[in-house]
């Protein structure tokens, strides 16, 4: 049984409103990734739902609870991605799982991603030197000002000796050494990439983020926001603006900024199948919207 783009999205709840409330522009933002074939979901689109193979469930594409492919798509068919830092995602209970974009991370780069539903997260107290948080608040920080503020907060105890004897505490040399310790960010920066191990993202609706923003084992952490990307989801949130990321884009953008910022490294698109999934449901949206236009057009010539 072969989907339309339009027979497609019939079969998800909210289909409707999703495509009369979709704002999708006639440019392709994501048009210029370097993706891997994306033949095996056009073959999975044109064969219907499919059943997991861990928990039985219908679904298409992929199941959102067990993180793995359908039966119509081989999993050597999918990419894998291997990123430079590991991935925290903290899932609000109440976010529904078919409407994540939180499995595609842990689809597609299954050993560098872990998805907690709240409250049940891990505790980051001794390790908040090497970890950021990203959600937007009066004092997060950009990408490329994260080893600066990292730095700040290393444990003495992790510090290298030579820079434990410098006379920190001498009131002429405050100067000095804040200097120094500028140097010293961008020094690990060039050799270890970073100080960063861990970067932590909130998969839920804007609305409900507060109780998890507010919880003890976050606080203290360095928050970063990514304030130049924009959305393209079909499910962005009415009344918030479009630097308000879906989760998977959030993820994309943060280790693009970090690669090209922080690493210093040019970007090849080494991360860009992240979207795999993302990008071709983008298109069959996009093109339900379009298919949905010109009919409501025909009709409305036809009175």
């Amino acid at each position: 049984m072969s989907l339309s783009p339009c027979t497609f999205f019939k079969e998800h709840k909210d289909c409707k409103s999703e495509l009369q409330n979709t704002s999708l522009t006639n440019e392709d933002p994501l048009q210029n990734l370097h993706l891997a074939s994306q033949e095996v979901l056009q073959k999975a689109q044109q064969s219907g739902r499919a059943k997991c193979l861990k928990c039985g469930g219908s679904r298409m594409f992929y199941c959102y609870t067990c993180y793995v492919p359908v039966e119509t798509v081989p999993i050597e068919q999918i990419p894998v991605v291997k990123l430079p830092l590991k991935i925290d995602i903290i899932k609000h209970p109440h976010e529904t799982d078919g409407k994540s974009t939180a499995a595609h991370a842990k689809l597609l780069a299954p050993e560098d991603v872990n998805l907690y539903t709240y409250p049940c997260i891990p505790e980051y107290e001794e390790r908040k030197h090497e970890i950021v948080l990203v959600f937007p608040g009066p004092d997060s920080v950009s990408v490329e000002d994260i080893s600066l503020y990292l730095h700040k907060h290393i444990p003495s105890n992790a510090l290298d000796s030579s820079k434990n004897d410098r006379p920190d505490n001498l009131p002429n040399k405050r100067q000095k050494v804040e200097g120094e310790e500028a140097r010293d960010a961008g020094d690990i920066n060039r050799k270890d990439g970073s100080l960063l191990k861990k970067v932590i993202f909130i998969d839920s609706t804007w609305n409900q983020t507060h109780k998890i923003i507010a919880d003890e084992r976050l606080q203290g952490l360095l928050q970063v926001e990514l304030k130049t990307r924009k959305t393209c989801f079909w499910r962005h949130q009415k009344g918030k603006p479009d630097t308000f990321l879906s989760t998977i884009e959030a993820i994309y953008y943060f280790l693009v900024d970090y690669h090209t910022a922080v690493l210093k490294e040019q970007y090849k698109g080494q991360y860009d199948n992240l979207l795999f999934f993302y990008s071709f449901m983008y298109q069959l949206i996009k093109n339900a919207k379009s298919t949905a236009g010109k009919q409501q057009e025909n009709s409305s010539i036809n009175l």
